[in-house]
C-alpha cells in the first residue's frame, strides 16, 4: 500500500477543493480486492457497498485489471466516428445473451435513461401521434441530470431545480391501477425499475411487472426497464427482467457492467429503436477503455457462472438475515432479491448503524433513514457473509445498548 495515503490530509482537501454534493463515511479508501478494501491507516473493511452495486466481479479484478492494462497500452480512445473492436465486442455479448436487438453505450445510467427518454420521446412522435409523455413510479431514481432528475419520482426533492423537463406522470409503484388511470393519448412509454433500489431495495408483486408487460401491449407504448442497478447479475439473474419473466422493450444498464470503470448502455429491440444519426451521441460513449473493461467484467459474469452463485449466496444471505431480524427487535423487515437487500429498522437508526459498523470493519449504506442497504461484490463467499453478519448483529447490539 502506497505510503502517501498517510501523508496527506485528504479529508481536509475534500473540504478545501470539493463541492459539498455528498456525506462522505470517515474513511479514506486506498485499496480494495475482492469483497474487502483498505483505509489509509491499513484497517481493512469488508465491503457491502461494492460503490453502490457496481463492483460485482469484486476490487481489482484480475480479469478486469488486466484488459484494462492492455487496452491502456493499446487505444483509449477515437470517438464514435470510427470503428473500435472492444465497442463491438461488448456490443455483441451483451445482445447475444438478452432479448434486446440493438445497443448505443454511454458512461453513466444517467446518460443511458437519458437516451431511452430520447428514444420514447421520438417513437411516441413517429408511431402515437406525437404521444410524449412517460409514466414513471413514485420513489423510484433514474438519475440526477435535469430530465432524469423530473423523472425520478421523488417530488419533494424537485423544488431547488424547479422548472424541471416536463412530460413525466408519477404514479404509485406496483400499483397497475395508478398506470392505468393516468394513461393517455400523450403516452409514450412507462418507464420503471423492476426492484427499486435507491427507494429503499422495493419488490414488487410477481403479478405486476406481468400486468405493466400486458397493459403497454394493449395500448401499443413502449415499456423501459430501468436496470442501472437490477442488472448485470444483481438480482440472481444476469438481466433483472429474467428474474420476472418480463421483456420490456428498452433496458438501460450502468453500474456493474464495467466492473468499477463509468460506462452504461441504452438497449433497445429493433421495433424500438427509432434514433438516427444525428440523433443521439457521445464523445466518451463507448470509449475503447470503458468498453473493454466492461467486456472482461461481463465475460467473467458469464464465464463464471456467476449468477448461479449469487442464487446460492442469496438464499444462504436471507436466511442469516432472518437469524439477525430473529434477535434483534429492532427490525422490523428484510426485504431483497439476489445479493440486493434491505434491513428495516423500526425507527431512524441508519446513520448510528453505518457508524458502529464502520468501527467493525464493515462497510454497508444508509438507503433510508430507518432501513440500511446491503449490495456487496457479486462473488462474495459465505465466509465473508458470515462476517458481514457478525459485524452487523454487533453493530446493532451496540446502538440498542446506547439507547437503553
Amino acid at each position: 500500500m502506497s505510503s502517501i495515503s498517510n501523508e496527506v490530509n485528504w479529508k481536509k482537501i475534500e473540504e478545501d477543493y470539493y463541492m459539498f454534493c455528498v456525506r462522505r463515511q470517515p474513511m479514506v479508501i486506498v485499496r480494495g480486492k475482492g469483497s474487502r478494501v483498505w483505509d489509509q491507516n491499513g484497517k481493512e473493511y469488508l465491503d457491502f457497498v461494492a460503490g453502490w452495486a457496481v463492483n460485482n466481479v469484486g476490487h481489482s479484478n484480475e480479469d478486469v485489471a488486466k484488459e484494462i492494462s492492455n487496452q491502456a497500452n493499446t487505444l483509449l480512445q477515437t470517438s464514435n466516428q470510427f470503428y473500435t473492436v472492444p465497442q463491438l465486442k461488448l456490443a455483441q455479448v451483451l445482445i447475444d445473451n438478452c432479448c434486446m436487438d440493438k445497443i448505443f453505450f454511454a458512461n453513466s445510467g444517467a446518460e443511458a435513461n437519458e437516451g431511452a427518454i430520447k428514444l420514447a420521446r421520438k417513437y411516441g412522435k413517429k408511431n402515437l401521434g406525437g404521444a410524449f409523455e412517460i409514466i414513471t413510479a413514485l420513489n423510484s431514481f433514474h438519475g440526477r441530470t435535469l430530465t432524469t432528475w423530473a423523472a425520478t419520482g421523488k417530488p419533494h426533492d424537485e423544488d431547488p431545480f424547479q422548472p424541471l423537463p416536463s412530460g413525466f406522470v408519477h404514479v404509485e409503484y406496483n400499483n397497475i391501477e395508478a398506470i392505468k388511470k393516468v394513461t393517455s393519448s400523450n403516452t409514450a412509454a412507462i418507464m420503471i425499475e423492476p426492484v427499486q433500489g435507491e427507494g429503499g431495495v422495493n419488490i414488487p408483486d410477481e403479478s405486476y411487472l406481468k400486468a405493466v408487460r400486458e397493459w403497454c401491449d394493449q395500448k401499443g407504448i413502449l415499456l423501459i426497464f430501468d436496470e442501472v442497478q437490477t442488472g448485470m447479475g444483481r438480482l440472481g439473474a444476469l438481466f433483472g427482467y429474467q428474474r420476472f419473466g418480463v421483456e420490456p422493450d428498452v433496458m438501460t444498464l450502468a453500474k456493474g457492467l464495467g466492473g468499477g470503470v463509468p460506462i452504461g448502455a441504452l438497449l433497445a429491440k429493433n421495433f424500438a429503436s427509432v434514433l438516427e444519426p444525428g440523433d443521439h451521441g457521445s464523445t466518451f460513449g463507448g470509449n475503447a477503455l470503458a468498453c473493454a473493461a466492461a467486456f472482461a467484467s461481463t465475460n467473467y459474469l458469464i464465464e463464471n457462472n456467476v449468477v448461479e452463485l449469487v442464487n446460492e449466496s442469496s438464499q444462504y444471505l436471507l436466511s442469516k438475515l432472518g437469524e439477525l431480524q430473529e434477535n434483534n427487535d429492532d427490525i422490523i423487515e428484510i426485504r431483497g432479491m439476489g445479493l440486493l437487500f434491505a434491513i428495516q429498522f423500526a425507527s431512524d437508526i441508519s446513520a448510528d448503524v453505518i457508524n458502529s459498523c464502520n468501527d467493525l470493519g464493515l462497510l454497508l449504506n444508509a438507503v433510508r433513514p430507518d432501513a440500511i442497504r446491503l449490495m456487496p461484490p457479486l462473488n462474495v463467499s459465505l465466509d465473508e457473509i458470515d462476517e458481514a453478519i457478525e459485524k452487523l448483529q454487533s453493530g446493532i447490539v451496540q446502538i440498542s445498548k446506547a439507547n437503553d
